[in-house]
């Protein structure tokens, strides 16, 4: 009777890790694309430096602020794992979240 419950909880666990491991991916994505932008490369490479990166199903955006200083970039995840007989199925994607902001740096 106890196994199941263990089971659950085992995968739950893993499920947790998993979600973990993926924010760091988009912490990641975020600062690389925002550091890449921030030295003056290309907004379509970083981009797709930063699509390198980010989870499966991820996507980066590039945003400047008002001041024009500098980069704002926003990376979003969407995660969704199941568990063994669809012990998670009922649960929505996990949408997980990352911004990185860089100023601008001067060429020599």
């Amino acid at each position: 009777m106890a196994l199941p419950i263990l089971v659950a909880l085992t995968v739950g666990l893993v499920w947790l890790l998993s979600l973990g491991a993926a924010q760091l991916r988009v912490i990641d994505a975020a600062r690389e694309t925002a550091r890449a932008v921030a030295r003056g490369d290309a907004v379509a490479a970083a981009v797709a430096a930063g699509e390198q990166v980010v989870p499966d199903g991820g996507r980066v955006v590039v945003r400047s602020r008002g001041d024009g200083v500098g980069g704002q970039v926003v990376a979003e995840a969407t995660a969704q794992v199941s568990g063994p007989g669809g012990l998670f199925a009922m649960l929505p994607p996990v949408t997980l979240h990352a911004e990185a902001v860089a100023g601008a740096e001067e060429s020599p």
